[in-house]
C-alpha cells in the first residue's frame, strides 16, 4: 500500500468530509478511494467489450488485411 501526505484547502476538506458522510464511509482515506473509483468510472477509457476484443484478435490473424475507406473498417469489426 501506498501512503501519501497531501495538502488541501478548507473547501477541498469539507467537500472529503461530505463524501465521506454520503457514501458511510469510515475515514478520508476511503473518501479518497471512492472519488478515484468514480473518476475511474467517468473519464478513464473503458474496458473493451469482450466481443470486440474477438474481432480485433480475428482481424489480427489474417495477415494484412487493407480497407479502403474507414467505413469498411468499421463495417469490419461490427
Amino acid at each position: 500500500m501506498v501512503q501519501n501526505i497531501i495538502s488541501l484547502s478548507e473547501k477541498e476538506d469539507r467537500i472529503l468530509n461530505i463524501v465521506k458522510a454520503k457514501f458511510g464511509l469510515k475515514n478520508k482515506s476511503e473518501a479518497v478511494k471512492m472519488i478515484i473509483l468514480i473518476y475511474e468510472k467517468s473519464f478513464l477509457e473503458p474496458e473493451l467489450r469482450p466481443e470486440y476484443s474477438e474481432k480485433i484478435e480475428k482481424i489480427k490473424k489474417e495477415k494484412y488485411h487493407k480497407f479502403s475507406t474507414v467505413d469498411d473498417l468499421v463495417k469490419e469489426t461490427r
